[in-house]
């Protein structure tokens, strides 16, 4: 079961919650860019466009490597099963509640029919 509660899942959640940041994991998704490469498509300068990056590492969905002055990013896809688990975990915590309430719901309307 995932730790709903970890911090490291907190800043995995706050790293996805920046359109500009999901937009930079979609662009390293097939393959390693380059940061220049990376903050090409933004309207921003290349020290924000750092700034996401640096919360992406931090989030671990992202590895930075440098070579001389070029820094090249990779997608590391594995955190994001902790995502998914949590997501899953709630989505089954929601299926089943609100499973109950039909079923709930439905036998309320049986017995109202009855009377």
């Amino acid at each position: 079961m995932v730790n709903i509660q970890s911090p490291q899942l907190d800043l995995l959640f706050y790293a996805l919650s920046d359109s500009t940041r999901r937009q930079i994991l979609a662009l390293i998704r097939r393959e390693p860019r380059t940061v220049g490469e990376l903050a090409e498509p933004f309207h921003m300068s290349l020290a924000a466009v750092s700034k996401h990056i640096k919360i992406l590492e931090k989030a671990k969905l992202l590895v930075r490597q440098k070579m001389g002055r070029i820094h090249r990013c990779t997608l590391d896809p594995t955190r994001l099963k902790s995502a998914d688990e949590c997501i899953r975990f709630y989505t089954q915590f929601w299926n089943e509640r609100l499973d109950s309430l039909a079923a709930y719901l439905e036998d309320d309307h049986a017995k109202r029919k009855r009377k």
